[in-house]
């Protein structure tokens, strides 16, 4: 992990409900998913170099400390239910990276961050259903890295900028979430609201750090923000990327809808 490359981005991407892609869901017309579904694809073309491991932060991990999978071979968890059998039969054997790990640990711990390590875990599907579609032969390492308990915007926003020397070591570090998760309003009838938090988003990425970063710490208080996500989980790796990403300005890299929801995807770097 010593030798620098090029600094790679950073993403925040929406990855979907349950494992959308390779399961009839029914979750959405076919040429929403269809979209969704190849903006996924493309994210393993952002880099410039091939990175040499893929860290990410998923929405459906949750920890009392930053806990990082140590696995060489994380199996799958499934972590939803109620659905298809053949929802229970999805692959993605990529490797883990149990020297990222370590390396996290080491900037957390600089940091002045405590943190954790869990061998047995499984990749769930906030990271297999995206990194099954943008690297199908999953020949890409991979780490997970949790959240934290509490779900403190500033903290997340910490937790990156303390990963942030990854970029120049080669790692590609991903956020996965929903820039709009509230499943008891999921539809239509939440369309305005997804539209007006998805908006504010927009406009917080774009702007200079210092402001991005307060108008994150304080996302409680853009429009229809607790509509857009009663618990803030799936907003919170965003937390992470953006933190990660220093002085860079963000950029829309994806707009989409699922039930006529707005939902998008940031770029920095």
């Amino acid at each position: 992990m010593s030798e620098p490359t090029t600094r790679l981005p950073v993403v925040f991407l929406p990855h979907g409900g349950g494992p959308w892609p390779f399961v009839d869901l029914r979750i959405g017309s076919k040429a929403e998913q269809a979209e969704l579904a190849a903006y996924l694809r493309s994210i393993a073309d952002l880099p410039k170099v091939k990175p040499k491991a893929v860290l990410l932060i998923s929405a459906h991990w949750e920890e009392a400390l930053p806990t990082v999978l140590t696995s060489a071979r994380p199996p799958m968890l499934y972590d939803y239910y109620g659905f298809p059998p053949e929802s229970y039969e999805v692959s993605w054997p990529a490797p883990g990276e149990p020297a990222l790990a370590r390396r996290v640990r080491e900037l957390l711990q600089n940091a002045g961050m405590d943190s954790a390590e869990n061998s047995e875990r499984g990749f769930d599907h906030g990271t297999f259903v995206p990194l099954k579609l943008a690297y199908p032969n999953a020949d890409m390492p991979t780490l997970q890295l949790s959240l934290k308990h509490g779900l403190d915007a500033a903290e997340h926003l910490a937790l990156g900028r303390a990963l942030a020397p990854l970029r120049e070591e080669g790692v590609f570090i991903v956020g996965s979430g929903m820039t709009f998760h509230n499943l008891r309003a999921f539809g239509p009838q939440s369309s305005v609201a997804a539209a007006e938090f998805d908006a504010w988003l927009r406009d917080t990425a774009c702007l200079p750090a210092s402001e991005r970063d307060r108008r994150l710490t304080d996302w409680t208080r853009a429009p229809s923000a607790r509509k857009a996500h009663p618990r803030e989980e799936h907003l919170l790796p965003l937390m992470v990327v953006a933190g990660a990403a220093g002085a860079d300005l963000g950029q829309l890299g994806y707009r989409g809808k699922i039930l006529d929801l707005a939902i998008s995807a940031y770029h920095f770097g």
